[in-house]
């Protein structure tokens, strides 16, 4: 008995240790807006958590990560080198987050980016509307320099999420906002295609599905919210949340694990 017993022991140790050395270690830094930040959920917990969440638990990675969303952000308040300017007074949140987990060699380095919400407003928003000429060029000046400034970083870049024709809250979206959030996408994918060449296996398209799932779920998985043209919804409610921050989580574990 006490030999089996001693036999189970080893075999546990055994497979304890087998499990930390197969853990891919990971840091995280999450840029976004309010749907990044996690204003629809209630419970405080925002999609960077259930995305870490999903990565610890179904990946096996022991992950750091820092939650950069910025409610009612565009591109233009991500872009580097003018952190004292109404453009790009979020970037130096950026190298603070990353310094600190770029020092630990042990962690890959990853940028997980959503951003075209607010961009594609009609008016309020920094910079707002932003032409999809000039989202593409603001997303590549933003993962341009944290790949020159982070060597051996990666970057996945999520699609941006549905929001109703209808929404106008302190800023004004509506179906125009929509149309030119759509028309972001595809300059998404070509950025990331051009990227294979400039920077091979450093820059990774995300998620591609939560647009059309919310689009057709938004109802039960979006929270409701009274604008200047009725009931809109813009933000995943609680489980809307969890639900986004699996999709980022499958995301990330697909393009770098």
């Amino acid at each position: 008995m006490k030999i089996t017993t001693i036999i189970l022991a080893f075999l546990l140790a055994s497979v304890t240790i087998a499990q930390a050395q197969n853990k891919t270690n990971l840091a995280i830094v999450f840029i976004g807006n309010s749907i990044t930040q996690g204003k629809g959920g209630t419970n405080g917990f925002a999609p960077p958590v259930h995305a870490v969440n999903y990565l610890k638990e179904e990946k096996n990675a022991d992950v750091l990560f820092a939650n950069l969303g910025r409610s009612g952000s565009t591109t233009l308040d991500w872009l580097p080198g003018n952190a004292g300017s109404l453009a790009g007074k979020y970037f130096v949140k950026v190298t603070e987050a990353a310094d600190s987990l770029f020092l630990k060699k042990d962690r890959q380095l990853i940028f997980s980016m959503k951003l075209g919400t607010n961009d594609s407003a009609i008016q309020g928003p920094n910079g707002a509307p932003v032409s999809r000429g000039n989202y593409r060029k603001n997303m590549e000046t933003i993962i341009s320099e944290v790949l020159h400034k982070y060597p051996g970083s990666k970057v996945v870049v999520h699609h941006p999420i549905w929001y109703s024709t209808n929404t106008y809250n302190s800023s004004k979206y509506l179906a125009e906002g929509l149309e030119r959030l759509e028309s972001y996408i595809p300059e998404i994918d070509a950025m990331i295609d051009s990227y294979k060449t400039s920077e091979p296996g450093r820059v990774f398209k995300g998620d591609t599905k939560a647009f059309k799932y919310f689009k057709k779920h938004h109802l039960k998985y979006f929270k409701p919210e009274k604008g200047q043209q009725g009931t809109f919804y813009l933000h995943p409610n609680e489980e809307g949340t969890a639900i986004l921050g699996k999709y980022w989580g499958k995301a990330i574990g697909k393009a770098v694990l």
